[in-house]
């Protein structure tokens, strides 16, 4: 599945080919987009596809194609604040892009099938908080990956604001995936070979949207022939954020506020310079003319006032000057990028507070 829109040569290449064939189109789905990379999430000896609209899968592995959960991030409609249920969460790519949306009182779960899997999600989401530069710029939702069916999810579990569910669904579990949601929820899942999105919109009311066409593994139906029981599912409980944590979070958002208001004074109120342009380079070039007169053919070339009587048929040194300067702009010499600079590091580290302290503040990241 995918294949929709052209390969980029590098994780923001492959957001802009999604924006121009619209299937990326609010700026809060761009951002979470261009804040993981996408590779990350690959195997190192497959990441020459991670940035192609492809589905991958080795194993358990799996991730769908850019443009899927594209659709997906955009039909959930995601806001600050949501509780948030993935089904079949995988390698947790999406739900570390949910999180950075959801930001820090909203809630993150995933169920998945495969318990190697739910290893692999855990080391990539601790990759993204250590070493992330986009990690920063957020408030974060952390996601958290229970172990099971998503079929024998507790009767108990509380309801979401959305649920995706990245597998198939038979049209027999349809009311079982519907009840996870809160009134006024949303729910995206493939039904029927159709991404489907589902809104609930009373207490047995519902609106129902077809989004596009797609193929996906069904759903693995449980399997209770061991011990003839059926292993509910039991999800974590949303808790409530330690004092701590709280003040962590209020003094990062007034740190980052700052620093928008320093860059705004810094820029003008965000107004830029007009750009530049260059003025054209004219050449001076010597001129071949050739006359037909009846018959006869004559040539002669027309010689700039300037030129020396002595080097007719050579180069002249201002010739050459202009030619170097020319190849000079065509071919600029390749500059290396300045570091981003992480100001909400920097300033953390300058406040009068105990090492301990600042590095709590900052997630205890190592860069």
């Amino acid at each position: 599945m995918g294949g929709a829109v052209s390969a980029g040569e590098d994780n923001d290449e492959l957001i802009d080919n999604l924006k121009e064939a619209q299937y990326i189109r609010t700026e809060l789905v761009e951002q979470a987009f261009r804040a993981i990379d996408r590779a990350d999430y690959y195997l190192e000896e497959f990441k020459d596809n991670a940035y192609k609209d492809l589905a991958w899968k080795h194993g358990n592995i799996h991730l769908s194609a850019p443009c899927i959960y594209s659709e997906v991030m955009e039909a959930l409609d995601l806001q600050p604040g949501l509780s948030f249920l993935n089904l079949g969460s995988g390698t947790g790519y999406l739900s570390s892009m949910v999180g950075l949306i959801l930001g820090p009182f909203g809630v993150n779960h995933g169920v998945e099938l495969h318990s190697d899997v739910i290893e692999y999600a855990k080391q990539k989401l601790d990759f993204f908080i250590k070493t992330s530069d986009s990690f920063d710029k957020f408030e974060f939702c952390e996601p958290s990956f229970v172990t099971g069916n998503c079929l024998e999810i507790s009767p108990d579990c509380t309801q979401y604001d959305r649920v995706y569910c990245g597998a198939g669904v038979q049209k027999e579990h349809e009311d079982y995936m519907k009840n996870l949601l809160k009134v006024g929820g949303i729910l995206v899942m493939p039904l029927e070979e159709k991404l489907t999105k589902i809104t609930r919109t009373g207490p047995s009311a519902w609106e129902t949207k077809k989004i596009l066409a797609v193929s996906f593994a069904p759903l693995i139906q449980p399997n209770h022939a061991d011990s003839g029981k059926s292993r509910l599912v039991h999800l974590p409980p949303v808790a409530v954020r330690s004092l701590q944590d709280l003040a962590r979070i209020a003094i990062r958002g007034t740190i980052k506020k700052i620093i928008h208001q320093e860059t705004l004074s810094k820029n003008g109120n965000g107004l830029k310079n007009p750009p530049k342009f260059k003025r054209r380079r004219v050449r001076r070039r010597r001129m071949e003319t050739i006359v037909f007169l009846d018959k006869e053919v004559f040539a002669s070339r027309i010689s700039n006032p300037s030129d020396d009587n002595n080097n007719n048929n050579t180069t002249t040194s201002e010739d050459l000057e202009e030619e170097r300067q020319e190849e000079e702009e065509k071919n600029p010499p390749e500059l290396k990028p300045d570091p981003p600079v992480n100001f909400l590091r920097e300033k953390v580290l300058r406040l009068p507070l105990p090492d301990p302290l600042k590095y709590y503040l900052l997630y205890y990241r190592e860069k």
